[in-house]
């Protein structure tokens, strides 16, 4: 036992140092929420390496009726994909190296400006080659080891690819809870709005019922001089 709980500190400090294991394919996650004008179009770029995985989730959090049409471009500039007035939309691709371009296009909107949350996960961008293999660099006398070192890389490697996917699940879910909390705030005003108007309406109907219920008792003879 000692010596595999050795082995287990060795391991962990390897794949969590400075360098990291090399032999785990671990995704990178980034997301950013920013606003788009009235009549705009803004564009993104993500560097991508052969054989990486690029997903590009997004969201449009605030505006009026969520849209926004969304266009993808490979390095070569060759249109991808394209929405037109969508709400959301998931997208994944195998890439090759280059820059890949994604633009949020708000110009067919004139006077609402958009509130967009995207999040970009970026698979196998780790450096490949004699790197993968450096931690077995560190094992000496594997023979004397009851407990094979692939099945502790699988267990870490899957406990790791369960805590980024319970990470990206959950920023998706603070996205979803920002854009239903959006709505209800624009239907609370609106409410509000037509409250108010139907009061005033029933304030002006009232007093028009009592001004011309009065008018009919008034009694319109002049009296004789």
């Amino acid at each position: 036992m000692g010596r595999r709980a050795a082995l287990i500190c060795l391991l962990a400090a390897l794949c969590w140092g400075p360098r990291g294991c090399g032999g785990f394919s671990q995704a990178v996650d980034n997301d950013f929420t920013f606003t788009l004008p009235a009549g705009r179009r803004e564009c993104f770029y993500q560097t991508m390496r052969k054989e990486g995985t690029l997903e590009i989730e997004y969201q449009v959090l605030d505006g009026a009726s969520l849209d926004i049409d969304f266009y993808l471009y490979s390095p070569s500039g060759v249109q991808i994909l394209s929405e037109e007035r969508q709400s959301d939309g998931v997208h994944t691709l195998e890439t090759i190296d280059g820059d890949y371009q994604f633009c949020f296009d708000n110009t067919f909107s004139r006077m609402s400006e958009k509130v967009i949350f995207f999040e970009l996960i970026l698979d196998h961008m780790g450096e490949e080659g004699e790197e993968q293999e450096d931690w077995k660099n560190y094992v000496i006398g594997s023979d004397l080891l009851d407990m094979k070192l692939e099945d502790i890389l699988e267990t870490i490697n899957s406990v790791k690819a369960r805590l980024g996917k319970s990470l990206q699940i959950q920023t998706l879910l603070k996205a979803f809870e920002a854009r239903d909390r959006n709505i209800q705030e624009s239907n609370y005003d609106r409410v509000n709005f037509w409250s108010m108007v139907n009061l005033v309406v029933m304030v002006v109907v009232c007093v028009s019922q009592v001004y011309m219920l009065r008018s009919l008792f008034e009694d319109k003879r002049k009296s004789r001089p």
